[in-house]
């Protein structure tokens, strides 16, 4: 028996026992991927589509590696959801598998007295916490020369393309050349094309033998033949929702349905259910128990699907999803090919079906600009770190920078990442090593999404094999025509939509009314920017709830308010039917007290729209329109963005009620579109010394 005949033979039963089946055999290049790791000790990445087996590849060369005596296998792992999946997976395969992530601080001192009694196999950690202080410099240098193995999950991470995602697995290059030598690196994605692999290849290669040249990559064909692909055009938002509602039932089993934005999940989730659909919402911005029990859920079968942002993604294991539909598309092939793959990993059959949007490119702008790292932003950071003599905390640093605190939490990442800062207890401190602004590679980065997006556009158009466009972005030179899509066999999805589908939806888009929440508390940091404020907001300087008409992201009324709020978009008299919806918004407030007056906020770039807006609210409502809020010293200074200091800063003192007759009651105050609330808070501080009882903020349009 030669050695890898023998090397074959163990890992074969390692298999079979983690399985639980005598007749389990490997895929091809799993084994080539072990071996390597096992007996070459060597770095591999391993690019296959999901439902490959790429956690068998790691579980079984952790078990083979821990019989030999080698420490146990850190793997890196990006979201929770898929260290769930992980855990059970490495439990039911009789894989000592523990976690240490933001949701588990209160086992930590178990899990790290388990490493102590080397009873962990497995060790899964975020990107994130590799760089949090106290596992940084107390746990992980004791950990390092115990690795038996380092396993890098969703590996397409490291590339440029998701930096944005998470500019910690840039870090990761760091770790790998602090493990010892010999010990066996493994990178796993179903998604990466030429260009990821190369750049995945780099980070992971031994830089004494030249970035990349000793790593294996093992890749295989991306086809999924369980998968049906196709593209349904519809006119408009409604008509995509209606089309859900006449058919989500039709679709096969269980699944996701995957929107743009947070409010156009909370939003479809609603509709839907409101029409008897047992669904859920699962964003971001969703209670990680829930969301939790909403995995749960959908791996039962016990809801026909999550309606869902990307946070449901990456790993998430449930082998006989049935569909994946997506209410406006991703803004790359790549990111397509991600999420639809979680469909039919165990079936024969699962249905994929886009719907595109024409407000898609507007979305997939935002994001892009709004993650992109900021040359005057990044240099305000350095600054006001290098001139402090201590550690700085995020909000101390964010009243000091004017920036917001997600923006500025990337920022200090990427900083980090690039070794200008260092995260320490505390908070953050220069670390004085030169800086300075990569802005080859940002424009390399830029240049690269708008490929991706067109590529996108293309995948809707194309009149060819869906299946065989996705393989060949993804730079799978084993890719042909697929013979199920609708390209290859016709359209297998309906395309009509009945009128009771469409009034419903469009009743349900038409909903009008956002709360407009009340600020009660002064920022941090404001004092210092003259602002003679701190704490909680006196109750009688306060506003009340408000009211918008929607949000900007919203489904319905907020392509109208994007299209009134775009860049270089005319100051026009409020338009009619923005106004009826208006009312409605009034006449379904339900506010303790009705408002005795109108108050209108003073308007740099839409004054018409606001004026009219203001006059038409008070005629319709027969209240006395008292007129605008006087601006004082040219009114507010700065623009939209910013964190919460500096906007109240830059309002604070900048409007006077002195001109105004405002009487004692609830004043109504109408402005055109609410972006951090300290405008608002600001002009009803005035209002509420000029004697008014109570103020009630009204805006078109609410953003985020």
């Amino acid at each position: 028996m030669t050695a890898t005949t023998s090397a074959r033979a163990q890992a074969l039963d390692v298999l079979r026992s983690l399985v639980g089946r005598d007749d389990a055999d490997f895929h091809e290049g799993q084994f080539e991927a072990i071996e390597a790791l096992v007996e070459g000790r060597r770095r591999a990445l391993v690019v296959q589509r999901t439902g490959w087996g790429k956690s068998a590849v790691y579980f079984v060369a952790t078990l083979l590696l821990r019989r030999r005596g080698a420490g146990p296998t850190v793997l890196v792992s990006p979201l929770l959801a898929l260290m769930r999946d992980q855990i059970a997976a490495a439990r039911r395969a009789g894989v000592r598998a523990v976690a240490i992530n933001s949701t588990n601080a209160h086992e930590w001192s178990d899990v790290l007295a388990q490493l102590d009694r080397d009873e962990v196999d497995v060790l899964l950690v975020s990107p994130e916490r590799l760089n949090n202080p106290s596992f940084r410099d107390e746990q992980l240098p004791q950990l390092v020369p115990r690795i038996g193995l380092l396993v890098i999950d969703e590996a397409h991470c490291i590339s440029d393309w998701g930096h944005d995602f998470r500019p910690d697995y840039r870090r990761l290059r760091d770790l790998i050349a602090r493990i010892p030598a010999g010990v066996p690196v493994l990178a796993t994605t179903a998604t990466a094309n030429s260009r990821v692999v190369a750049d995945v290849a780099e980070q992971l290669g031994d830089l004494d033998q030249g970035a990349g040249s000793d790593v294996l990559v093992i890749r295989g064909p991306l086809a999924r033949s369980s998968l049906r692909l196709g593209v349904l055009r519809l006119r408009d938002a409604p008509s995509r929702l209606a089309w859900l509602i006449s058919h989500l039932g039709d679709l096969p089993g269980s699944g996701i349905i995957y929107t743009l934005t947070v409010a156009a999940a909370n939003d479809t989730a609603r509709l839907l259910r409101d029409r008897g659909y047992d669904v859920r919402a699962y964003t971001g911005q969703t209670d990680p128990d829930e969301r939790e029990e909403s995995e749960a859920l959908l791996k039962d079968n016990r809801v026909k699907a999550l309606v869902a942002t990307s946070a449901l993604g990456m790993g998430f294991d449930k082998p006989d999803l049935g569909f994946v539909v997506h209410l406006g598309a991703p803004s790359s092939p790549v990111s397509y090919y991600q999420q639809v793959g979680r469909a039919g990993r165990a079936t024969a059959s699962a249905d994929v079906l886009l719907l595109p949007g024409v407000e898609d490119h507007d979305i997939w702008h935002y994001f892009a600009t709004a993650s992109m790292p900021d040359r005057d932003r990044a240099e305000r950071v350095l600054s006001a770190l290098s001139a402090s003599t201590s550690p700085l905390s995020t909000p101390a640093l964010e009243a000091m920078v004017d920036i917001r605190r997600t923006p500025l939490e990337l920022l200090l990442k990427v900083l980090d990442v690039d070794g200008a800062v260092v995260r320490v207890q505390g908070g953050w401190r220069a670390t004085g090593e030169p800086w300075t602004y990569d802005e080859d590679r940002y424009s390399r980065i830029a240049a690269e999404r708008i490929a991706e997006q067109q590529h996108m556009i293309e995948y809707e158009e194309t009149g060819a094999c869906r299946m065989e466009f996705l393989q060949r972005s993804l730079d799978d030179d084993t890719a042909t025509p697929c013979g199920r899509c609708d390209n290859c066999a016709g359209a297998w999805f309906p395309t009509t939509v009945s009128r009771e589908a469409t009034d419903a939806a469009s009743g349900a888009l038409d909903r009008v009314g956002v709360p407009i929440e009340p600020r009660r508390q002064w920022p941090t940091g404001a004092d210092r920017l003259g602002v003679p404020a701190r704490g909680r907001i006196p109750a009688d300087e306060q506003s009340d709830e408000g009211r918008a008409l929607a949000r900007l992201t919203d489904l319905g009324w907020g392509g109208t308010l994007r299209e009134m709020f775009a860049a270089g978009a005319s100051d026009v008299p409020v338009p009619p039917n923005v106004l009826a919806a208006c009312v409605r918004v009034l006449a379904d407030w339900g506010w303790a007290e009705r408002p005795v007056a109108v108050v209108a906020m003073p308007s740099r770039s839409k004054p018409q729209l606001v004026a009219t807006l203001a006059r038409g609210i008070a005629e319709v409502g027969r209240m006395p329109m008292l007129g605008a809020l006087d601006p004082v010293d040219g009114g507010p200074t700065g623009g939209p963005g910013g964190n919460s200091a500096f906007r109240l800063a830059g309002v604070w003192g900048r409007f006077s009620a002195a001109g105004l007759d405002v009487p004692r009651g609830p004043v109504l105050l109408v402005d055109d579109l609410v972006d951090s609330r300290w405008t608002m808070t600001v002009a009803a501080r005035e209002l509420r010394r000029a004697g008014a009882t109570a103020v009630l903020p009204f805006s078109l349009a609410l953003r985020g």
